[in-house]
């Protein structure tokens, strides 16, 4: 008896350790089989939120309004992704638009806008405003832009496509493939739900590729991953939407500029004694400057002077500026109708004094006022260009401050023909510390940093044709005035000292000290060999040309040792 009951528990035992077995195999399998062939899931979620949702470059970007047949686009939309440079005017409410050839102006519900000026009449408001956010007509977006739009059907979303987007075809593969293999998943997975159901031989557009599932859109604008097996990749397309949008047909300044600055304070020079400037070609006196909260401008123009300049083969490019005034540039410059102001009489003036060009001289300006001296040059440009002038700008070495931190450089250089550095004011008038105007070394360390963002072809090299002499009292004052050339030189004869080498600042250098009034005087000067060594800094980094502050300045020796004709340099094609 006792023996029967241990073979029945033996055989108890066995059992379970068997039926553990089995299920413990029965868990592994299961589990297995899970990530092996997981069950895909069957939630469906929407792939567009809101009404008229916005399609671009394969995402949704927001949402447009409709009214009536009118579809309007949102400017944050427009500004991100189509143009950044569209602006909203506070004042005249309304956006800003510039192209190459056009200054469009579009008020805020109104049926009239204004291209170049001149009144265009609409059927539909231009511009719209809807809980606090602003939208642009449609039409007035392709027409001045390279940029088709398509409303998709079912969904009602609008695409926009801009020129040259490649585009590739594909078409499902519905065999040995079940209705869940053929849902576009919201991840490379079919665990993850699903936006949209496909079917055999349905065309699709192929837009990415993830762990091996494309990124597919349907007709309709919906997308989502499915496998790659089940896709037949077709041909790649290029969108071609070249529309006859006119341009401005941009002045060409052929060879290299070599130019100089007449600085005029309160006359113009006489032209019967300013002396032969041989290798000069641009001359570009002071005569415009911003003078009224209104945009109005103080006019010193003289056409006996560009009388004088046409004659001798110089072209004349007058120079505007801002006054170096912060308050006043910020006021003017901030609205779209006192910059309009500007330009009109910038335009005026031009076509008044036959000039050739017109060169912006913006300096001290707050850093936060950056953006509306770009958005002024933007402007300028196009009616300049449309003028037939030339533009060019003058710009800093890249600093900090009030005179440097505002100019958006690389902005800059796409709108003008040319930017001109001034390449000088190392050590200004009010330095603590003697030293050059503009020694090589650091003109060529802040050239090189410069031509990381405007390009070598469109850059000007400024030179100083003045220099410092400098005071250095036993009582650590120091202070220093600005000499000509002419002035160094007879000052040097003067004083018998004779300038020797100096290897830092690669210029010539002289030094005094006076035993009557225990003070010593130190020159870096400015010389035919200091212009000779910037005229190799702008040829050995293909600069366009030189330009030299100011005419006034220089003796016959600075026109010989700028001299660019026999020199190749930079060409703007």
């Amino acid at each position: 008896m006792s023996n029967n009951v241990y073979r029945t528990r033996k055989s108890t035992v066995k059992k379970g350790i068997l039926a553990g077995l089995v299920g413990l195999l029965l868990l592994i399998l299961s589990i297995s089989l899970f990530f092996l062939y997981p069950f895909a899931s069957k939630e469906k979620v929407n792939y567009f939120s809101g009404d008229n949702p916005i399609l671009y470059n394969g995402k949704q970007e927001g949402n447009a309004l409709l009214e009536g047949e009118t579809i309007y686009l949102p400017l944050t939309f427009l500004k991100e992704k189509i143009d950044n440079y569209l602006v909203y005017d506070e004042k005249s409410q309304s956006i800003i638009m510039t192209t190459s050839s056009k200054v469009i102006q579009l008020p805020k519900d109104s049926l009239v806008y204004y291209r170049n000026q001149e009144p265009v009449q609409l059927t539909f408001s231009a511009m719209k405003s809807h809980h606090g956010e602003l939208y642009l007509a449609l039409p007035l977006v392709l027409e001045n832009y390279e940029i088709q739009h398509s409303i998709l059907p079912d969904t009602k979303a609008i695409e926009m496509v801009k020129s040259e987007q490649k585009i590739v075809e594909g078409k499902i593969k519905a065999k040995n493939a079940n209705e869940e293999k053929l849902r576009l998943r919201t991840e490379p997975k079919l665990q993850s739900p699903y936006t949209e159901q496909v079917i055999g031989n349905e065309e699709i557009k192929i837009e990415n590729e993830n762990e091996g599932y494309y990124f597919v859109r349907k007709e309709n604008g919906i997308a989502g991953y499915i496998h790659k097996q089940y896709v037949e990749k077709g041909q790649t397309k290029t969108v071609e939407n070249k529309k006859a949008i006119s341009e401005a047909v941009i002045p060409k300044f052929e060879g290299p500029i070599h130019l100089t600055w007449e600085a005029v304070y309160t006359k113009n020079p006489n032209p019967e004694v300013l002396p032969e400037m041989p290798g000069v070609n641009v001359v570009s006196p002071t005569w415009f400057e911003l003078s009224g909260m209104d945009g109005s401008l103080k006019n010193l123009a003289s056409l006996d002077y560009v009388n004088w300049a046409k004659k001798r083969g110089y072209q004349v490019w007058g120079l505007f500026s801002n006054a170096f005034d912060p308050d006043l540039t910020h006021e003017t410059f901030q609205y779209y109708e006192t910059r309009q102001a500007i330009i009109q009489q910038l335009l005026h003036y031009s076509q008044m004094y036959n000039l050739d060009g017109i060169n912006i001289d913006i300096e001290n300006v707050r850093e936060e006022d950056g953006p509306f001296v770009t958005q002024f040059v933007r402007e300028a440009t196009t009616y300049f260009h449309r003028a037939g002038l030339i533009v060019s700008m003058d710009i800093t070495f890249m600093t900090t401050g009030n005179w440097s931190a505002f100019y958006e450089r690389e902005k800059l250089a796409e709108s003008v023909d040319y930017l001109i550095v001034m390449a000088y004011d190392e050590h200004w008038g009010s330095s603590q510390e003697a030293g050059s105007v503009a020694s090589l070394p650091w003109v060529e360390e802040n050239l090189q940093s410069l031509l990381e963002v405007v390009p070598n072809e469109k850059l000007i090299l400024g030179v100083p044709l003045y220099t410092r002499i400098w005071e250095e009292k036993t009582s650590g004052e120091i202070s220093s005035k600005a000499m000509s050339m002419a002035e160094v030189k007879e000052w040097l004869t003067t004083n018998g000292v004779t300038p020797i080498y100096d290897e830092q600042s690669g210029q010539n250098y002289a030094e005094l000290t006076d035993p009557n009034t225990n003070s010593t005087y130190r020159i870096w000067l400015e010389d035919d060999l200091s212009m000779s060594k910037r005229v190799d800094l702008a040829l050995q980094y293909e600069l366009k040309g030189i330009a030299s502050w100011s005419r006034s300045f220089a003796d016959e020796t600075a026109w010989l040792a700028l001299t660019l004709d026999s020199k190749p340099i930079a060409q703007n094609e």
